[in-house]
């Protein structure tokens, strides 16, 4: 396994978990708040910005206009089932949502939210790690590569988690941080 594909793969567990705190409400109206609400609609479960398009006209408040007036309810109703506390205001197939003033409870449930997208992206990480020594454990005992090699790979993996780990730490102290000062 290459240096390249292991990097490439922690990347895409930063970058997961950056978006994921992308959907955590701060202290104003942003598009990808709404980004992890699945509405069941023609069947299946489909992501809210595929059955209506969002706006943002005032910087605590949400503006959905529903592509197809049948759907309305259904989104209606995944709004309302999500974590995010919201209450929608129907005029036909207008949807309203008004972003309500942070609590110090709810402050606190979302740090817990941060603190949990963190811990799973840690043990992504954790996972490739694993992934790779079990790798390079088996090309050694085939004798695809020496000990030395063995031992010089497992340094370097860890180094490479242990940078990838401190960004998410950082970014999860940043993330907190701007709640817990809105």
């Amino acid at each position: 396994m290459n240096s390249n594909s292991i990097e490439d793969r922690m990347k895409k567990t930063l970058e997961n978990v950056h978006s994921n705190f992308q959907t955590i409400r701060t202290g104003r109206a942003n598009p990808d708040l709404l980004s992890r609400i699945q509405v069941s609609c023609y069947g299946s479960m489909v992501p809210l910005q595929q059955v209506a398009s969002v706006s943002v006209p005032e910087p605590m408040m949400f503006v959905l206009n529903v592509f197809d007036p049948q759907a309305v309810r259904e989104v209606e109703k995944a709004i309302m089932n999500s974590d995010l506390g919201l209450n929608p205001q129907t005029e036909g197939a207008i949807i309203r949502l008004r972003l309500p003033d942070l609590t110090e409870e709810r402050r606190k449930e979302l740090v817990k939210l941060v603190g949990k997208f963190s811990e799973e992206g840690k043990i992504s990480l954790r996972n490739i790690r694993r992934d790779i020594l079990e790798n390079l454990k088996t090309q050694e005992k085939n004798k695809d590569i020496s000990e030395d090699d063995l031992t010089r790979e497992q340094q370097s993996v860890q180094k490479l988690i242990d940078e990838f780990t401190a960004q998410i730490d950082k970014n999860t102290q940043e993330k907190e941080a701007e709640i817990l000062q809105i």
